[in-house]
C-alpha cells in the first residue's frame, strides 16, 4: 500500500505544524526539514481523500520564499513610483497658488489681468522650487538625513555634484525671468520681495544657516510663499508701482501662507526618527506624531475660523467666503487622515499630499472668489448678519 509522510516543521516558538501531505515518490523531492513522522493512523484517513485531490499545503521554506519574491515584486513596484516621487509635481502648486491669488487679488483691485505675464511668472516660480527641492535633496543627503529616502534626487542620479548644479542653474533662469517680469511691469519693489522670498529658502536649507534644523522652517515657509511671494505677484499683475496694498491682498496672503506651512509641517510625519537622528529639530521631533496631530487639527480649524472672520468683516468678498468654505471637507479629510495615520510610517507619507490638496482647491476657490467678486459687483454683508 502506497504509504504517505507527514512532514512537521518545528517553526518560531517551537511550535510544531503540518504544512504538506506527500507521497512516498515525493519524499526525494521533500523539503529540508527539522523532524518526520510516520503517522499510519493519519495515513489511512488520508489515503481516500488523496485519490480525489491531492491536498498541498505550503511548507515552511516555500513559504518564507513566496515572502520574499513578494516582498521584491513590491519593491520594484515602489521603485517603479520612486521617479514620480522624486519629481514632486503636485508640490509645485505651492508657486502656482500664490500667483493665481495675487492675480486674482489684482483683478479684483484693478480690473486688469496680463497673461502673457502670469506664464512668465509661473515658469519662473517652478525653476525656482525646482531648485528648492533639488538643492533640498543635496543638503539632507550631505547629513545623512535622506539616507533611509528612496526617492532622493541624489540616490537616483547617482551623483551629487550634477543634482547640486543643475539646482543653481535653475535658480539662476528663474530669478532672471522673474527679475525680466518686474522690470517690464515697472515694478521693481516686487523683486525685492521676491529677493525676500528666495532668501527664505536659502537660509531655510543651505549652510551655514540650516534654520529648519533649529526648527524655524514652517515660518519660513509662511513668510515666503504668503506675504512675500503673494504680495509680490499681486503688484507685478496690478501695475501698481507704489506699495499700496488692500486688505483683501494681505488677509489672502496670509491663508496661501497657512496651507502652504501646513504641507511642510505634514511632509515630516514619515521622517520624524531620521530627523531626530541627524539632529534636524522640526516642530514635529520636538512635538511627537501624536501631538503633531493635534497641532494639524489646530491649524486646519484656525485656517477656517480665519477665514470666516476675514469674510464676516468683509476684509475679503463674500463669494471667497462661499468658495473657501466649500473646501471644508477637505479640510476635514486632512485631520481625519493624519489622527489615524499618523503613527503608520507607510501611510503618514500620504498626509503631505493631502495638504496639498487642501491648498490647490483652498487657494483655487480663493482665487475664484476674488474674480467673482469683480465680475460680478461686490455686494457687503448686511449689517444685521455681521452683528
Amino acid at each position: 500500500m502506497e504509504s504517505l509522510i507527514v512532514i512537521v516543521f518545528e517553526l518560531a516558538y517551537f511550535r510544531p505544524q503540518i504544512y504538506q501531505v506527500l507521497s512516498l515518490p515525493d519524499v526525494d523531492r521533500r523539503p529540508r526539514c527539522s523532524k518526520i513522522y510516520l503517522n499510519k493512523a493519519l495515513t489511512r484517513r488520508l489515503h481516500s481523500a488523496q485519490r480525489q485531490c491531492r491536498i498541498l499545503l505550503k511548507c515552511a521554506g516555500e513559504h518564507t520564499d513566496t515572502n520574499r519574491e513578494e516582498e521584491e515584486e513590491e519593491e520594484d513596484v515602489s521603485k517603479a513610483t520612486l521617479i514620480w516621487r522624486a519629481i514632486k509635481l503636485p508640490m509645485y502648486t505651492v508657486a502656482l497658488i500664490p500667483i493665481t491669488v495675487g492675480s486674482a487679488a489684482a483683478y479684483l483691485e484693478t480690473g486688469q489681468y496680463f497673461g502673457d505675464r502670469f506664464l512668465k511668472l509661473l515658469v519662473s516660480s517652478v525653476s525656482i522650487m525646482a531648485w528648492v527641492n533639488l538643492s533640498n535633496d543635496v543638503y539632507d543627503f550631505d547629513i545623512g538625513a535622506d539616507k533611509n529616502k528612496k526617492e532622493s534626487v541624489v540616490s537616483l542620479a547617482g551623483s551629487r555634484t550634477g543634482t547640486h548644479v543643475l539646482a543653481w542653474i535653475l535658480l539662476a533662469l528663474g530669478f532672471m525671468g522673474l527679475y525680466w517680469v518686474s522690470v517690464e511691469a515697472g515694478s521693481l519693489r516686487s523683486i525685492f520681495l521676491l529677493s525676500y522670498a528666495i532668501i527664505c529658502g536659502y537660509v531655510y536649507q543651505c549652510p551655514p544657516f540650516r534654520l529648519s534644523y533649529l526648527g524655524l522652517g514652517e515660518p519660513l515657509c509662511f513668510a515666503a510663499f504668503g506675504p512675500f511671494a503673494t504680495t509680490a505677484f499681486y503688484l507685478l499683475q496690478s501695475g501698481a508701482r507704489e506699495l499700496s496694498i488692500s486688505g483683501a491682498v494681505v488677509a489672502s496672503s496670509i491663508l496661501v501662507g497657512l496651507t502652504t506651512s501646513l504641507i511642510l509641517f505634514c511632509s515630516h510625519f514619515h521622517q520624524i526618527e531620521d530627523d531626530r537622528a541627524v539632529g534636524k529639530f522640526s516642530p514635529l521631533v520636538r512635538l511627537g506624531s501624536e501631538r503633531g496631530a493635534r497641532v494639524v487639527k489646530l491649524a486646519v480649524v484656525a485656517l477656517y475660523s480665519l477665514l470666516f472672520i476675514l469674510g464676516l468683516s468683509q476684509t475679503l468678498p463674500f463669494s471667497s467666503l462661499i468658495l473657501c468654505a466649500l473646501t471644508l471637507p477637505v479640510g476635514n479629510l486632512v485631520v481625519d487622515f493624519v489622527e489615524k495615520n499618523h503613527k503608520e510610517k507607510a501611510k503618514i507619507f500620504m498626509a503631505k499630499y493631502y495638504c496639498v490638496r487642501l491648498h490647490t482647491i483652498f487657494g483655487a476657490a480663493l482665487a475664484a472668489g476674488l474674480v467673482a467678486a469683480r465680475m460680478f459687483a461686490r455686494k457687503q454683508l448686511p449689517h444685521a448678519i455681521i452683528l
